[in-house]
């Protein structure tokens, strides 16, 4: 049929029509009609010409020209049926310039079935196009809110869901363990990320996001809705076992309590919608200490040692509640790691006095050997926390001589006992370290104690360029993570570096200085 035989408010009307279908803008329909019907215009008058088609948007009527560039000379026309040199063009219109087109009218086209199909295809081509952009423009923004929708397809655990506006993407790893979905199914889930692709926008949902639950807590407590209750942190296993950590700015308002809800109602329609999680709601706190504690629960703790430096946090616990602390497979003390940020070690009430005590009689012995003192001196500075024979070497007399049972006389003797044993195992490992190679350039490195060159050499370390040859992780693991820590090794490593850089030669212009310098003064 013929292109002007269409009644041209049909025409308008199919525009608005799938306007409104796909949720995209009519003039986005009309130029997708314009490039077709172009299309099949130069697949009638031939593809090297540049044929275009407007449509009007008022009438629907449809108009076909050929556009020719004009073009500086013959030498610039790269295509003789699309351009035309500037002395050419002017002798049909003398107010044409290079840069302008000359467009001649040409009759209806007659759409064969084959440039039919063509243009159809470009159609659906850009109405799909611009349903992907208005998509894409529509959720990039909605990263991380949750959206309800009902599953359209289900392929090897992938569930597609429909969006109403958008398709999107539930992959298997993202669903909970044993949850299975059926095609007409609703579902629920955050939207995790949007991506623009080569196959083009890509929504992807997730139901095991700790966020999730938070939205979910969010929808259900008003309190945390209207930030009266803050999430401070969420630990999932999902479809087995969760802890969240909420705190009041509230004082008369409990978080746990409006949390859990009047007899666990709140609570509960999250639990359903997680497929039976268990959720622990956990009091957050400002101290590291308490808020670990609160994170063991249901499990009671006795005693909390914390190492900031590592990050790390012992926890005693009585016999009895070792297995509850630690969880089935280690999901308790796991989820609660992962809730704080601390890494968690936990031992029984029994292991820690046995541990406790193998320390005791350690530095007790090491006191004994050292000082040359019997063991009550020896028990006596353990108990005040004395750890190392450096301490009682350099602590102040006043200190020593407070214990209980010592004065100045005995607490000077121990200082000049502890002094002569450390200037005698420096003795020692000097000459250790010397029968090992360790030249004395190495030696010479601040913060290199006589104890790290000897673990050094032995690990063939012997010169400066060995040491700097090092990075701070293997330097660390050569001398121990109980010996040095990476701020000390870096500084190592670059103290032992800082001959390389004396050596360079000095720059161009500060040696032309010198050796005018150097002239002045011979003159």
């Amino acid at each position: 049929m013929e292109i002007q035989t269409l009644a041209r408010t049909e025409l308008l009307q199919v525009a608005d029509a799938v306007a409104r279908d796909k949720g995209i803008e009519r003039d986005e329909v009309l130029e997708a009609m314009e490039q077709a019907i172009g299309k099949a215009g130069r697949a009638k008058y031939g593809h090297e010409h540049d044929i275009r088609a407007a449509i009007d948007r008022k009438t629907g009527e449809i108009k076909l020209a050929r556009y020719r560039e004009v073009v500086m000379g013959p030498e610039q026309v790269e295509n003789e049926m699309a351009q035309i040199p500037l002395r050419e063009a002017q002798k049909i219109d003398e107010k044409l310039r290079v840069g302008d087109f000359i467009t001649d009218e040409l009759p209806p086209i007659d759409l064969g079935r084959i440039a039919a199909q063509t243009a159809k295809q470009v159609i659906v081509q850009k109405v799909r196009e611009a349903e992907r952009s208005r998509q894409f423009d529509e959720y990039k923004d909605r990263s991380g809110e949750i959206v309800n929708g009902i599953v359209k397809r289900v392929e090897f655990g992938n569930v597609t869901v429909d969006l109403g506006r958008a398709e999107a993407m539930l992959r298997r790893d993202e669903t909970l363990p044993r949850e299975t979905f059926r095609t007409g199914d609703r579902v629920r889930a955050y939207i995790m990320d949007v991506r623009q692709e080569q196959r083009g926008p890509q929504i992807f949902l997730s139901r095991t996001h700790p966020t999730f639950m938070a939205l979910l807590f969010k929808q259900e407590v008003p309190e945390i809705y209207d930030s009266i209750i803050e999430i401070k942190a969420v630990a999932r296993d999902p479809g087995s076992r969760a802890k969240i950590a909420v705190v009041s700015k509230d004082s008369s308002i409990d978080p746990v309590g409006a949390c859990v809800g009047m007899r666990g109602s709140r609570v509960q329609a999250v639990v359903q919608e997680l497929q039976g999680e268990k959720i622990d709601i956990i009091p957050w706190s400002p101290e590291n200490a308490t808020f670990v504690v609160n994170a063991l629960a249901p499990a009671e703790v006795t005693k909390v040692v914390l190492d900031e430096e590592s990050g790390r946090i012992e926890v005693v616990v009585p016999n009895e509640q070792l297995s509850l602390a630690i969880g089935r497979r280690g999901q308790n003390v796991r989820l609660a790691s992962q809730l704080t940020g601390w890494h968690i070690d936990i031992l029984t009430e029994e292991e820690e006095s046995k541990r406790r005590q193998e320390e005791f009689q350690r530095r007790s012995k090491l006191f004994i050997e050292a000082l040359d003192v019997d063991d009550v001196i020896a028990h006596l500075l353990v108990t005040e926390g004395f750890t190392s024979v450096e301490q009682v070497a350099f602590v102040p007399i006043e200190e020593l001589a407070e214990i209980e049972g010592f004065d100045e006389e005995v607490a000077n003797e121990l200082r000049l006992r502890a002094q002569a044993w450390l200037e005698e195992q420096a003795k020692k490992l000097d000459e250790e370290r010397r029968e090992l190679g360790v030249e004395d350039a190495l030696a010479q490195v601040p913060g290199l104690s006589m104890g790290l060159l000897v673990a050094l050499g032995r690990k063939d370390i012997k010169k400066l360029d060995d040491l700097a040859d090092l990075a701070s992780d293997e330097l660390i693991e050569l001398v121990g993570k109980e010996n040095l820590d990476e701020e000390d090794a870096n500084a190592i490593i670059m103290a032992a570096r800082a001959h390389w850089f004396a050596d360079e030669p000095a720059p161009a212009a500060e040696t032309a200085a010198e050796t005018a310098a150097g002239a002045e003064a011979e003159g």
